[in-house]
């Protein structure tokens, strides 16, 4: 089943207080995971790539620290949206954080790694929109982000965030393009 961003979900984000620049960043996550989604030829659940990726955010309305994650899985839950969607919330800070890396961080003592695609394209397409946007690397167009990946990650360690990180990033990507490619 196809799916669409709904202005439903655009009217939570909005009803949250996620502000005018993170709402940008949220829809083009979206639109992105969406697109990346497709391209691998796989039957996935749409719906959680998409409204994932739109609401992956969502606590970014109380916080940019590293709790947003944590604290938009709070908020949706009590929205009352489905658990897989809140999960995808909770496990994209950091391209998912082992049990030890939460523990680390004082988060909640759970294992945030992704288990499902849905939750690594999302993740995915979340950093390739960070070095869409930010401009900190001279790109020809949105396929070059996903052209240089690893070249960029490498010479920006401000993409990477660290080296457990950056490993699952590129880990993510080789993933993703070989299902890419096995689908052309």
């Amino acid at each position: 089943m196809d799916y669409r961003i709904q202005q439903t979900d655009l009217a939570l984000l909005w009803k949250a207080g996620v502000n005018e620049d993170d709402m940008r960043h949220c829809v083009w996550v979206a639109e992105k995971a969406l697109q990346i989604a497709r391209r691998t030829g796989r039957e996935l659940d749409l719906e959680l790539v998409g409204r994932g990726a739109l609401l992956h955010d969502l606590g970014k309305a109380l916080t940019h620290s590293f709790q947003h994650g944590e604290l938009g899985a709070e908020i949706g839950r009590k929205m009352g949206l489905p658990p897989a969607i809140t999960s995808l919330m909770e496990k994209h800070f950091h391209g998912g954080l082992s049990l030890e890396e939460a523990r680390e961080l004082g988060l909640p003592e759970i294992d945030y790694r992704p288990r499902r695609l849905e939750e690594r394209i999302v993740i995915y397409a979340d950093r390739l929109v960070d070095i869409i946007t930010e401009g900190l690397v001279a790109l020809e167009d949105e396929q070059d982000a996903e052209r240089n990946f690893e070249e960029i990650l490498r010479g920006h360690p401000h993409y990477g965030k660290n080296t457990r990180t950056m490993e699952r990033y590129l880990g993510y990507h080789r993933e993703i393009q070989g299902l890419i490619k096995a689908n052309s």
